[in-house]
C-alpha cells in the first residue's frame, strides 16, 4: 500500500466526493488561491473551479452560517476554519442553529455539513491559536465530533463525514499534516469508508490500556514501544470519533486489562477524557479494574508562545510512558494491600 501524508490524505477525501456528488461544495478563508493555511487544498481550484471552491470574507460567523444555510437548503457544504480556536467566532451558527435544526423541524430536513479545522500545538501559534476545545462542542447533542490520528483514519472519516446527514465537527491536529502512513489507492478502494462511531485499537495488549485521540495517540504508540522493552504490554486504543464514541470498545479494553491511562492534548479541567472515564466507571469494567483510571492531559493553562514551555504543557510520550509505570505501580501497591 502507497505511504502519504495526512494533508494529502483529507485532500483526495474532498476531491473524491465532490467528483461523486456535485453537491459537495468547499468554502473557507483563503483555501482557493493560496491553497488554504496548511496547504491542504492545493490545486482544489483548477479542478473545481470558483463555483465550488470558494474563498470567503474573513468572518468565522458567515462561513458556518452560510455553510448551515446551504446545507438546509441541499448542498453539502465542506467549511473550513483556518484555526479551531475560531470556532469561538461562530458558536451561534455553529450550536444554535446547525446542531438544532434538525430536532427542531421533526427531521424533516438534514444538516449534511462538515466543518474542517486544524487544532492543537507544537507549531509556536501561541494561545489563540493552539487550543483544543474539542469537548465544547461534545457537549451539543445534534453534533457529531471527529479527531483522527493518521492519514488512513483522516480519508476514511472525511469521506464517511461528508456523506452524513448530521453536522460534523472534523478536528486536524495541526503535527500530523506532514506525519505518513498507508492509505489505498483510490482505484483500488474508491469507498475508503470508516463508519463514524467506530474505535480502532492501533496496539493490540493485555497489561495496560492507553485510550486517546488524534496527536497523542503516535505519542502513546511511541511510550507503548519503550514500555514493551520492559516486559510491559500495553494496548493503545485510538476511539477517532468522540461523537458518538464507541463505548463498547472502551468497555471492553478496560476489561481486558484492568488498567486504564487516558490521554489527550487538551487541558484536563472539563476535558473529553472525563467522558471516557465515566463511560468505564459507570459499566461493568469497573469491576475488573486493579487500579484507579488515571488521566493524562494538557496543564489548564494557555497555550505559551517559548517552544520549550510549549512543549512543556501537553503530554509526551516520554510523560506517557512515566504515567503508565506509576499506573503499574499503584496496582501492585493496592494488590500488597489486600
Amino acid at each position: 500500500m502507497r505511504e502519504i501524508t495526512y494533508a494529502d490524505a483529507i485532500r483526495e477525501a474532498m476531491s473524491e466526493e465532490m467528483r461523486r456528488d456535485s453537491r459537495v461544495i468547499f468554502i473557507g478563508e483563503d483555501i482557493g488561491v493560496y491553497g488554504g493555511a496548511f496547504g491542504v487544498s492545493r490545486g482544489m481550484l483548477e479542478e473545481f473551479g470558483e463555483t465550488r471552491v470558494r474563498d470567503t470574507p474573513i468572518s468565522e460567523a458567515v462561513i458556518v452560517g452560510a455553510a448551515a444555510g446551504a446545507a438546509m437548503t441541499g448542498l453539502r457544504p465542506i467549511a473550513e476554519l483556518m484555526f479551531s480556536d475560531f470556532i469561538t467566532l461562530a458558536m451561534d451558527q455553529l450550536v444554535n442553529q446547525a446542531a438544532k435544526n434538525r430536532f427542531q423541524f421533526g427531521s424533516q430536513g438534514a444538516i449534511p455539513l462538515v466543518i474542517r479545522t486544524p487544532a492543537g500545538s507544537g507549531t509556536g501559534a501561541a494561545a489563540q491559536h493552539s487550543q483544543s476545545l474539542e469537548a465544547w462542542v461534545c457537549h451539543v447533542p445534534g453534533l457529531k465530533v471527529v479527531i483522527p490520528s493518521t492519514p488512513y483514519d483522516a480519508k476514511g472519516l472525511l469521506k464517511a463525514a461528508v456523506r452524513d446527514n448530521n453536522p460534523v465537527l472534523f478536528f486536524e491536529q495541526k503535527l500530523l499534516y506532514r506525519t505518513k502512513g498507508e492509505v489505498p489507492e483510490p482505484e483500488l478502494s474508491e469507498d475508503h469508508i470508516i463508519p463514524l462511531g467506530k474505535a480502532d485499537i492501533k496496539r493490540s495488549g493485555h497489561d495496560l490500556t492507553i485510550i486517546s485521540y488524534g496527536r497523542m495517540v503516535q505519542e502513546s504508540l511511541k511510550a507503548a514501544e519503550k514500555l514493551a522493552g520492559i516486559g510491559i504490554d500495553t494496548e493503545v486504543l485510538d476511539i477517532r470519533t468522540l461523537v458518538p464514541m464507541d463505548r463498547q470498545a472502551v468497555i471492553a479494553s478496560a476489561k481486558k486489562t484492568g488498567r486504564v491511562l487516558i490521554v489527550h492534548e487538551a487541558v484536563k479541567t472539563g476535558g473529553f477524557g472525563g467522558e471516557i472515564v465515566s463511560t468505564i466507571a459507570d459499566s461493568e469494567a469497573f469491576f475488573y479494574l486493579d487500579a484507579p483510571i488515571k488521566r493524562l492531559c494538557g496543564l489548564d493553562v494557555p497555550i505559551p508562545y517559548n517552544p520549550g514551555l510549549e512543549a512543556g504543557v501537553v503530554p509526551s510520550s516520554a510523560a506517557i510512558y512515566t504515567s503508565a509505570l506509576e499506573l503499574m505501580e499503584q496496582r501492585q501497591l493496592m494488590q500488597g494491600a489486600t
